[in-house]
């Protein structure tokens, strides 16, 4: 074999088999680290922050409103013995709503009403308060037979409601009712002299009653007199008149509105409204009017000025 044969077959590379294996670079092992974590372990994307120091979880939240919820509620009912919601009785919250809403309104006649007056232990107790019935069963020591205000069971009382006068105003017809709270003249505060307030600056001319017309005011010629009010004119008067009355229907609205809240629960009481009264048309002409009852008249306001 030639010479420059052999010298390129001897300066040929090895193969990599061919390789001692103690000359080959050596790939580093990586340590082996344990997965698992101790729970107070810090991690440094939370700032260096253990785990418990994280926060507190949803089921932490719950627990701590759960607490707050039962100490109020036990607080309530110390307070208010029969209450654990400190007297806020919302529709939802009671039994009865939801009974009454499954059910159904119920659309009873006076008539029919009548048959809810407690007599039946197997009937519920009813009452109206201007064509609004509502169940007062839970009170039926109260309102069934025998019990303190058993008269306005069965029926739509609503007159006597904002009167007072249980004997004669146990009737829904609530026509002249504000003139308890129309003012009336000092002069003209029942007495025996003059039991009813007969003066009406609204009359025509002509139809006042003579001790109850308007005096002219007395001239005098003392100097006192130079600052006294004058008598107010007929316009005056209509106007005074007109305003007094519409204050006096707000405030039948706003009594009625008081005995609503009381027997529809919003005040805590086991109450709640079922349904309507159903009445004909023009039922309330084919009643003879009413005048006050005479706790009414009396209780009067009387206008100072």
């Amino acid at each position: 074999m030639p010479i420059h044969q052999r010298h390129s077959i001897s300066s040929r590379p090895a193969a990599p088999d061919e390789t001692d294996e103690s000359e080959s670079p050596s790939t580093p092992t990586p340590p082996i680290t344990n997965t698992k974590t101790k729970n107070n372990a810090t991690n440094p994307e939370d700032g260096g922050k253990s785990d418990s120091e994280n926060g507190i979880g949803v089921l932490d939240v719950l627990r701590i409103l759960g607490g707050i919820l039962l100490l109020s509620s036990g607080m309530s009912w110390l307070a208010t013995g029969e209450s654990v919601t400190w007297g806020w009785n919302p529709w939802f919250l009671r039994v009865g709503e939801w009974k009454a809403l499954v059910n159904g309104p119920v659309r009873l006649t006076d008539a029919q009403l009548a048959e809810y007056d407690g007599t039946d232990p197997k009937k519920p107790v009813y009452l109206a308060l201007n064509g609004t019935i509502y169940d007062v069963s839970a009170g039926r020591k109260t309102y069934g037979p025998g019990g303190s205000y058993h008269f306005f069971a069965g029926r739509d009382a609503a007159r006597a409601f904002i009167t007072g006068c249980f004997a004669e105003d146990l009737t829904p017809d609530l026509r002249g009712v504000e003139e308890m709270y129309v003012p009336i003249d000092a002069s003209d505060t029942p007495s025996a002299e003059n039991p009813v307030p007969t003066y009406d600056p609204l009359a025509p001319a002509g139809h006042h009653t003579p001790d109850s017309a308007p005096k002219p005011a007395e001239k005098s010629k003392s100097s006192d007199n130079v600052g006294a009010k004058k008598p107010l004119t007929r316009t005056e008067l209509k106007i005074r008149r007109e305003q007094e009355y519409r204050q006096a229907r707000k405030k039948v609205r706003a009594a009625l509105e008081g005995w609503h809240v009381l027997f529809r629960g919003d005040k805590g009481k086991p109450y709640f409204k079922v349904g309507e009264v159903v009445r004909e048309e023009g039922w309330l002409e084919k009643m003879e009017p009413r005048e006050l009852c005479e706790a009414a008249r009396k209780g009067r306001p009387v206008r100072k000025d």
